[in-house]
């Protein structure tokens, strides 16, 4: 007897696609040997790692054990996700507003997250020729015997009410109790449910919407461009807010939508994108803009996101959707062509210094652009929803479109399907029988002549012809 996935997604949890990917690498494990191990290719290796698919069944249980997380109790609820760390160029990084804005966002999420969970929750189906095996229960664990019972720490006297209080005229007491009964009431409700999906996503756009402006200016030199990219990640994690909600690093998910839709290479085709905005007037930023858009687009993320924004190396790994080495390769090769373009950036000699330096150059050029122009989140909610309603309305006209045209064939169309005729052809010489043939001048004079004279008698059928 088979049973659902959901129990072995419950025994068996799994970590963020980014986790599953550093563990693999903590225990020196490639793609091709975890595939072979748990009987799938590569290509599923990677969607699992990336987050476009998820293993069930046995393959989830084989999965878990080979990185290490088989034994670990389930993962906590959508309440108590990490909130993300903040990241530079936004205007709260450098205080403690920063800091309640980071909170801000990832409590709101989280708690659009408990919202939404029961929508975006995807119970997986095991496959038809594969039974998925109960987990086996764990050992009963043995208490420690207690030798001494804890003293309880006594209880402070509740103070009296005094007289006047309890003597109080009860015309407008009952009222008031009342109304701050329902008052209460209604606050607790409210903090019960938590802010709206509309409140979590206003949240996360005013905490990270001037920091992804100001990287994607990094990454393409354009400002026409960042916005648009700012503009179209929250479009999309509007549309796809459920799964945004539910996810374990939001700022994040945004994040790579942003810079995918600004390093997209179509963009080189659009008139207003093909050339980049004026550099910075002071040579040192100057200088490094343009060694920054000199690099190849995988290493210029590369750098962005491991000496800028300050992401670990698996991390950067993950997001730009190579292996370890190769994004250490790409960021040491990074590195060495700022630092011959601006000589300070190559001055350190550890690399962890030398990372320090370009951040905070990084920050200096970054900060430098105004984040005035972004849109508000209300108009780019308003506009995600107007853009599927018009997308909904488009789709419902093609069909009835599409509806209509068949059904006007199948009125007009023929019942029966009549073979047509062969033309006639000439065998032999002999003229085919196929119906009166075209006239010669001579048929033509002949028949004029015959209609114009009235023959009476037998005269009548020897016509003279000369």
């Amino acid at each position: 007897m088979t049973q659902s996935t959901t129990g072995t997604a419950a025994a068996y949890p799994l970590p963020s696609p980014k986790e599953r990917r550093r563990l693999r690498e903590a225990k020196s494990l490639s793609e091709e040997q975890v595939a072979a191990a748990v009987g799938v290719t590569r290509a599923t290796v990677r969607a699992w790692e990336t987050g476009r698919t998820s293993p069930r069944g046995r393959k989830r249980e084989a999965y878990a054990r080979l990185i290490g997380t088989g034994d670990t109790p389930p993962t906590p609820p959508a309440d108590a996700v990490k909130p993300a760390a903040p990241d530079m160029w936004s205007k709260d990084a450098g205080g403690g507003a920063g800091a309640a804005g980071a909170g801000a966002a990832a409590a709101a999420a989280a708690a659009a997250a408990a919202k939404s969970e029961a929508a975006a929750e995807v119970v997986g189906v095991p496959e038809a020729h594969e039974a998925v095996d109960l987990p086996e229960a764990p050992d009963p664990v043995e208490l420690p015997e207690i030798s001494e019972v804890p003293e309880v720490p006594e209880v402070p006297e509740v103070p009296e009410v005094p007289e006047a209080v309890a003597a109080a005229p009860s015309s407008g007491g009952e009222s008031g109790s009342e109304t701050g009964t329902g008052t209460g009431t209604g606050a607790g409700a409210e903090a019960e449910a938590g802010p709206s999906p509309a409140e979590a996503f206003d949240a996360l756009y005013r905490h990270t919407a001037a920091a992804l402006f100001r990287q994607t200016y990094l990454l393409t030199g354009r400002r026409g461009l960042s916005r648009e990219a700012v503009r179209k990640a929250f479009d999309l994690a509007w549309q796809r807010w459920p799964e945004v909600a539910v996810d374990r690093d939001p700022a994040g998910w945004v994040r790579a939508a942003a810079h995918e839709h600004a390093m997209s290479p179509w963009h080189r085709l659009r008139r207003e994108h093909r050339r980049p905005d004026p550099p910075p007037e002071a040579p040192g930023p100057r200088a490094l803009l343009d060694a920054l858009l000199a690099l190849p687009p995988s290493y210029r993320r590369t750098l962005l996101l491991h000496d800028g924004v300050g992401l670990g190396l698996p991390e950067t790994a993950a997001e730009t959707e190579a292996s370890t080495p190769a994004a250490a390769g790409r960021l040491m090769t990074a590195r060495a062509a700022v630092g011959k373009k601006v000589p300070e950036l190559a001055a350190p000699s550890t690399p962890d210094e030398q990372s320090a330096l370009l951040r905070e150059h990084l920050g200096a050029l970054a900060l430098a652009q105004s984040t005035s122009s972004l849109p508000v989140p209300e108009l780019i909610r308003t506009g995600s929803e107007r853009k599927a309603q018009l997308w909904a309305r488009a789709a419902v006209a093609f069909t009835v479109l599409l509806i209509g045209l068949t059904l006007i064939t199948l009125a007009t169309a023929p019942r029966k399907y009549e073979t047509p005729q062969s033309p006639a052809q000439r065998v032999g010489g002999v003229p085919p029988l196929g119906g009166p043939q075209k006239l010669t001048p001579q048929d033509k004079k002949l028949q004029k002549k015959l209609g114009g004279e009235l023959v009476h008698g037998p005269a009548r059928l020897v016509p003279g012809v000369g």
